[in-house]
């Protein structure tokens, strides 16, 4: 069996050492910048999230465009 891990698009909306508020629907969250901190991640990027810990940096298009696709789906479901 396998398994699949999802990440999913956050805006950062403050950022503290390696900790960053991120945004994900108007719901504020904690995740760790650590595994993205030689991507240069500002306040206002878009990280992807999974599990707690940004895993990459990613443009605003592609973020906007993830959940847009998020959003179809579920109305879907």
């Amino acid at each position: 069996m396998s398994v699949l891990c999802l990440a999913i698009p956050a805006k950062v909306v403050r950022i503290e050492g390696d900790r960053a508020e991120i945004e994900i629907g108007g719901v504020k969250r904690e995740a760790s910048l650590a595994l993205v901190a030689d991507a240069g991640v500002n306040v206002g990027d878009y990280v992807l999230v999974h599990t707690g810990y940004a895993i990459a940096k990613i443009r605003e298009d592609e973020a906007e465009e993830i959940l847009k696709a998020w959003k179809e789906v579920l109305a879907e479901g």
